[in-house]
């Protein structure tokens, strides 16, 4: 099966490219914008690290941006038959 029968791009899972992608477009300093993906109990775990001055712009007003990007990560997860979820690492 190649890699994009299993939806991975160039060896990243779907689920980290999404995070990477929107974070990058979010954030002043994309260079910065590191995503880490391990599995804990069955659950695909994301954790989303960028530069201090770009950690607003990742959470958002009240936290709506750091909502909708876990959103996405919980349908995309779905989609491909996983549960994940995304931890913001300051």
């Amino acid at each position: 099966m190649s890699s994009t029968e299993t939806g991975a791009v160039g060896g990243v899972s779907p689920l980290r490219a999404v995070v990477e992608v929107v974070a990058r477009a979010l954030v002043d300093n994309p260079g910065s914008v590191k995503v880490t993906e391990t599995e804990r109990r069955g659950m695909t775990v994301l954790e989303l690290s960028t530069a201090p001055g770009d950690m607003g712009k990742i959470i958002g007003r009240q936290g709506r941006t750091a909502a909708a990007l876990r959103m996405m990560v919980a349908l995309t997860a779905e989609k491909h038959g996983k549960r994940a979820q995304l931890d913001i690492k300051d």
